[in-house]
């Protein structure tokens, strides 16, 4: 097994491990290299804690009442079923979902006693939020996406001057959260365009995407206690896939002077699967290096360990599928592929900054770290840059045009977490479909 950028790889890595679960052998998200870790709700039962594999979800309840672990993944699995969401198998922290990962992909491997009754079929289930989200905040950690932006609105200073000093962030909406599945409604609100003289209210006309990472908080820390680099990178608990849907004519006439509020609070999509800082550790990777001209981190983001090997390799896509290319048949179209290394700041380094102020980060919060854009056009991860705001449109395989997203759109966000040597693992998609704004607040 080839070497890993840290310490963490060990044989549930191993390229050659194989699952008695066949549809996991080779599967595009969930091998046995994956096991990621979920809340699902089988037909006619409550929910319960669970852990992917292939087109499977394996019972955390059904593994602790077999007796089938014991010791540290005993203790985690019987804190996973505390509650209806995962949050106290998060705040156990690394060594806990460590010694589960590690059971359950002996019990899991080729040639372990088979265990199909443990097992659902993920086609029959409810995916859900796998934790109750008591704080969520959206930082802007892309900085191509931050110059694309910033150019289209100040083409003479596209970054404001701290962007390179600090992770900017907002505040957001943790009840507006929603797992994969969900449909999005069209939101309403105050609008203004340039060339329109007075704000108007209804739905909004330029719904967009963002293509985001979520980080998952672990175990947290006290309120007036910042987090140090090291325990910052401790406390991430997973990964997963967020879009954090923006309406633009709305945040463009309400972002100025205290920056998003309804153009963002209305519903925000998360893949259902935490991706765990273990699954990940091969596809670690050294904090992209910054210019001569930029300025280093404060000591208090900066880490020799996370800026070896703090990054994430992981490539990242957006589909989308109209209503029409549904009617005709057609595949969804790919209309931008980025990649985790766009982004400015570590995963490490922003839970150190929302600590930095003594700020009490608990298991189960969530970050988004920004729309996550490349430097080229293919890799943008909107379309306010993508069609330049509207002014350029996006031609779809179907004929049609899109500026904005229109109703009956579904979008996808898709994750690979790809190194030669190991096998690749996916983050399970992230979709919605558009549907139309509520009919109560349309104009009499």
């Amino acid at each position: 097994m080839p070497p890993c950028f840290n310490d963490g790889c060990d044989e549930t890595h191993n390229p050659q491990l194989r699952s008695w679960v066949e549809d996991a052998n080779g599967h595009a998200d969930f091998p046995i290299q994956n096991l990621p870790l979920g809340l699902f709700r089988p037909r006619g039962a409550e929910p319960q804690p669970g852990i992917a594999i292939g087109d499977h979800i394996l019972s955390i309840h059904a593994l602790v009442d077999a007796g089938l672990v014991e010791g540290d993944a005993l203790v985690a699995g019987r804190a996973a079923g505390q509650g209806p969401a995962l949050n106290s198998l998060l705040a156990l922290g690394a060594p806990h979902r460590r010694a589960l990962r590690a059971a359950v992909s002996r019990l899991l491997a080729e040639g372990a006693p088979q265990r199909p009754e443990l097992l659902h079929k993920a086609a029959d289930c409810e995916l859900l939020l796998p934790a109750h989200v008591g704080d969520y905040t959206d930082f802007y950690a892309g900085i191509h996406h931050a110059l694309n932006v910033g150019r289209l609105f100040r083409p003479d200073h596209p970054l404001l001057p701290n962007y390179k000093w600090v992770p900017i962030g907002y505040h957001g909406r943790s009840s507006s959260l929603r797992p994969s599945g969900a449909p999005v409604r069209r939101p309403h609100g105050q609008r203004k365009l340039p060339d329109e003289p007075v704000p108007t209210f209804g739905p909004a006309r330029h719904l967009d995407f963002e293509l985001e990472l979520g980080v998952w908080i672990g175990p947290g820390n006290q309120l007036g206690q910042p987090l140090a680099m090291d325990a910052a990178e401790g406390s991430i608990a997973g990964y997963g896939l967020l879009n954090d849907w923006s309406a633009r004519d709305l945040q463009s006439w309400e972002y100025q002077p205290l920056g998003p509020f309804l153009a963002k609070s209305f519903h925000t999509t998360v893949s259902p699967w935490i991706i765990t800082p273990e699954a990940l550790a091969p596809f670690r990777q050294p904090q992209q290096p910054r210019s001569a001209e930029d300025p280093q981190p404060l000591p208090y983001l900066l880490s020799e360990s996370d800026q070896r090997n703090g990054a994430l390799g992981v490539a990242l896509e957006v589909l989308l599928l109209t209503d029409a290319m549904r009617q005709s048949g057609l595949a969804p179209q790919r209309i931008t592929a980025s990649h985790t290394e766009n982004l400015y700041w570590t995963p490490a380094q922003l839970v150190a900054h929302h600590a930095s102020n003594g700020c009490n980060l608990c298991a189960g919060d969530l970050l988004g770290t920004g729309t996550i854009s490349s430097a080229e056009p293919a890799g943008y991860g909107s379309l306010l840059e993508i069609t330049a705001a509207g002014r350029e449109p996006l031609a779809l395989s179907s004929g049609e045009r899109r500026r904005f997203l229109e109703d009956g759109d579904e979008v996808t966000l898709c994750a690979r977490a790809s190194r030669d040597g190991f096998v690749s693992i996916g983050f399970g998609p992230c979709r919605a479909v558009v549907t139309p704004a509520c009919r109560e607040w349309e104009p009499l």
